[in-house]
């Protein structure tokens, strides 16, 4: 299953153990903190900063599912949970973080 091009469902049973761990090894660079899937970007300047983070609530709108940001002047901490799962993690966590990556990726290459 290629996580970017899956779509979020409405509601996500919550992941457990060997589920969680597949999943979490598909999203380099993320880790699972306090029960919810995290990851920082960096970038060179506050406006590439706000420009992936833009992009990222445009893809997150698009999937109705939207992070918690933390956002200073070259980096965004993103962090996923899934409210209707109890605040758990869910595929629709990693679909997100898959496809942050992914847009982090690109921009990077911009």
């Amino acid at each position: 299953m290629i996580l970017t091009e899956q779509v979020c469902t409405r509601t996500p049973p919550a992941l457990q153990g060997q589920a969680l761990a597949d999943l979490l090894a598909q999203v380099p660079g993320w880790s699972v903190v306090d029960g919810s899937l995290r990851a920082t970007f960096d970038f060179t300047d506050y406006h590439h900063t706000m420009a992936f983070v833009n992009a990222l609530a445009w893809v997150s709108h698009g999937q109705d599912h939207h992070p918690e940001l933390v956002v200073s002047y070259k980096s965004c901490a993103v962090a996923y949970t899934t409210h209707s799962a109890g605040g758990a993690l869910s595929i629709n966590d990693f679909i997100c973080a898959a496809r942050a990556s992914a847009l982090y990726a690109q921009r990077a290459g911009a």
